[in-house]
């Protein structure tokens, strides 16, 4: 796995973090919209999001006095790339094991 991608999935392992971006695709929000529903001060919020726009996750613009976060769909598309590609993999995997023991089954019920 990529570096960028292991970021990705690391950012989106802490709660209030997986919370921001399912508000966010919602659309866009001000810092202080996302902020408000998580119970700490503006600073540390500042670096969960910090953290998922470093992982390439969100993306912040500043207009005025407001800082807009919206999500990056790029992003997602990567990761959900990744899941696919191993849900293929996992379901050969076990496609195989099935015959494999459906083989053994019938190799039991014949010498019984």
């Amino acid at each position: 796995m990529d570096k960028q991608l292991h970021n990705r999935f690391h950012a989106l392992g802490d709660a209030t973090r997986f919370a921001v971006v399912e508000r966010l695709l919602q659309g866009p929000a001000s810092v202080s919209e996302l902020a408000a529903p998580h119970p700490m001060a503006l600073p540390p919020f500042m670096k969960h999001l910090r953290v998922l726009e470093d992982a390439g996750l969100i993306q912040s613009e500043k207009k005025g006095r407001v800082r807009t976060c919206s999500i990056r769909a790029d992003a997602f598309d990567q990761m959900n790339s990744w899941f696919r590609d191993r849900r293929w993999l996992w379901g050969t995997r076990f496609d195989r094991l099935e015959a494999q023991l459906r083989k053994k089954d019938k190799t039991d019920a014949s010498s019984s």
